[in-house]
């Protein structure tokens, strides 16, 4: 039988527009709810409309004086810092209601999850990750990740893995609980010698009571989807099986993409589909079939944005599309509206994303990376580093 899935979405999302040149553009949210519904995915399913975070559910992880800061920056003469006013950050009218509305959808996606109204849930407006406590980062005002993580907690949630696939290091989220054991972070990013933030190293493993539950693996520039696949199984599965959280929470940027423009690994939105494929059935293996579903980045805005969070919405409703399935002609003329870039006419960029799983070799550019995250923190976790069927 099919999960229970609840997907959350108001166009209100599509108000969290930094600027009108800023590479965080919502047109890809617009676009991806067009092709979803285009395709069939959303036939029948009745989303769910958000409320704002709360100023309670906010402060869960952000100091009441960044709120503060975020509410009176639009009418602010001189600047109010917390890292406001930047290129990466503009001010913005409506910031705060804007940031605090896609909070307020990852929590009721949780919410969701945690009153026994569905198995999975999806905000794909969510994903903002590197907004830290006090201060915006990365295109990021509010971090959602995080106070929907930290609203589970609350309500008695003892184990919360969060994956992030995102091609930018999770910097945000790991910084939030990097001294909590009940929150495994992983985040499978661009090397920080060769991306920003600059974080996200191996030896990056939490403090205090929660060491060993900060998991960084970091990939090199040009790992495409064999390499990048062959990581995930290399790392992921083991730990997920030995902390068997109680939900899963996934932040899937599609920036990881050959075509992305802000970063340099080479994947294809075929392996965008196998990565999905790998985070729903380790959410059935280890999470009991709890699965919070959110966006992130991605800036190839057109040709593949909306076709990869197209394919995560299928996996997530397990309506999983062929492809090779046509792209529909009133989307491609939707999307012409917006570019003069050639739009793609399938669901396919015709990649092959089969890899040869990690067997205790070098053979591999990745192979440096499964051993150095393996060795960091598998013996944390009672496994064999050296050892590939742990």
């Amino acid at each position: 039988m099919s999960a229970r899935t609840s997907v959350v979405w108001t166009p209100e999302f599509l108000t969290y527009q930094l600027s009108d040149d800023h590479p965080l553009n919502p047109v890809r949210l617009e676009l991806m709810m067009e092709l979803s519904h285009g395709l069939g995915v959303l036939d029948g399913v009745e989303l769910i409309e958000p409320e704002a975070a709360t100023e309670a559910e906010l402060t869960l992880v952000h100091t009441p004086g960044y709120q503060t800061a975020i509410r009176s920056a639009p009418e602010a003469p001189f600047g109010v810092g917390h890292g406001l006013g930047t290129a990466d950050n503009p001010i913005f009218f409506g910031m705060h209601e804007a940031a605090a509305l896609i909070a307020g959808g990852s929590v009721r996606a949780a919410r969701e999850i945690a009153e026994g109204r569905a198995d999975r849930a999806v905000n794909m407006a969510g994903g903002l990750h590197h907004a830290m406590r006090d201060r915006a980062a990365g295109f990021c005002v509010y971090n959602d990740c995080s106070v929907a993580i930290a609203w589970l907690l609350e309500q008695g949630y003892e184990r919360i893995a969060y994956l992030d696939v995102d091609v930018h290091h999770g910097d945000g989220v790991q910084a939030a609980f990097y001294d909590d054991p009940r929150v495994m972070t992983i985040s499978m990013h661009q090397h920080p010698l060769t991306l920003w933030p600059g974080t996200g190293w191996a030896g990056e493993l939490g403090r205090g009571d929660g060491e060993g539950y900060a998991v960084n693996i970091a990939l090199p520039p040009g790992t495409g989807d064999a390499g990048w696949l062959r990581a995930f199984h290399g790392v992921v599965p083991s730990l997920l099986e030995q902390f068997r959280p109680q939900v899963l929470v996934t932040e899937c940027g599609a920036d990881t993409h050959a075509e992305d423009p802000l970063a340099n690994l080479e994947l294809s939105v075929d392996g965008h589909r196998a990565m999905y494929h790998a985070l729903r059935e380790l959410a059935e293996t280890t999470a009991g079939g709890k699965w919070l579903v959110l966006g992130g980045g991605g800036y190839a805005l057109y040709r593949v944005v909306p076709r990869s969070w197209t394919h995560l919405m299928a996996v997530a409703l397990d309506r999983d599309l062929d492809p090779e399935a046509a792209i529909p002609a009133d989307w491609t003329a939707k999307a012409a509206t917006h570019t003069r870039a050639p739009l793609p006419v399938s669901m396919s960029d015709g990649a092959d994303p089969s890899f040869e799983r990690w067997g205790g070799s070098f053979g591999e550019r990745v192979d440096s990376a499964i051993l150095e995250t393996r060795r960091a923190l598998f013996p944390l976790h009672g496994l064999d580093p050296d050892d590939p069927r742990d």
